[in-house]
């Protein structure tokens, strides 16, 4: 399916939209900010070089079978990412996962706000019927977040992520079918304002 360009703005300014290619230098300079506990909770490398991430960004930006969207500050810097990737056009499923890159994008609500879009967007304009997500078992605040949107839990993988210092941690695996979107969106559709 081609790739169709989407963009969404909160009232603050906040704005989620597909990647383009001539986002790459404000994407590295978004992924430059990664933290410690994004890396940890998200399990990605706490450290990138500029040519590796911005290859691995156009890969994606031309891949028919991802959907990466930037969450832009106001100002327009990339404060994180919301994707879908592994699309299964056949089957009509795919993977999701979103990280917010640094403290800058934390605690504002753009967590939840993205997650919800992303999932429309999944089910509305890509036509999916499921899409699903891991979540690591030290990261409750996000596997609330996936509740809240609608995702539900199918099973765990017990002890199968390391940790930096050593320990375990659970493999959380969610996901949401199409009729629970919208069953979920008719609920939201009949709720007095």
């Amino acid at each position: 399916m081609e790739k169709t360009d989407v963009c969404w703005e909160r009232e603050d300014g906040h704005v989620l939209r597909l990647a383009r290619a001539e986002d790459a230098e404000a994407y590295w300079a978004g992924l430059s900010t990664l933290d410690a506990e994004a890396a940890l909770l998200t399990g990605s490398k706490d450290h990138y070089e500029k040519d590796e991430a911005t290859s691995f960004f156009l890969r994606c930006v031309d891949d028919p079978d991802r959907r990466d969207l930037l969450i832009l500050s106001p100002g327009g810097a990339v404060l994180g990412e919301s994707v879908i990737n592994e699309i299964d056009w056949r089957a009509r499923s795919a993977n999701f996962r979103i990280c917010i890159f640094g403290a800058a994008g934390r605690d504002r609500g753009l967590g939840s706000w993205a997650v919800a879009l992303t999932r429309d967007y999944a089910f509305a304009e890509l036509g999916l019927h499921r899409l699903e997500l891991d979540v690591f078992s030290i990261n409750p605040r996000a596997e609330r977040v996936y509740e809240r949107a609608g995702f539900r839990r199918e099973g765990v993988l017990r002890d199968a992520i390391l940790l930096p210092d050593g320990t375990y941690c659970d493999d959380v695996l969610m996901a949401i079918l199409e009729e629970e979107w919208r069953a979920q969106a008719c609920q939201s559709e009949a709720a007095p304002d």
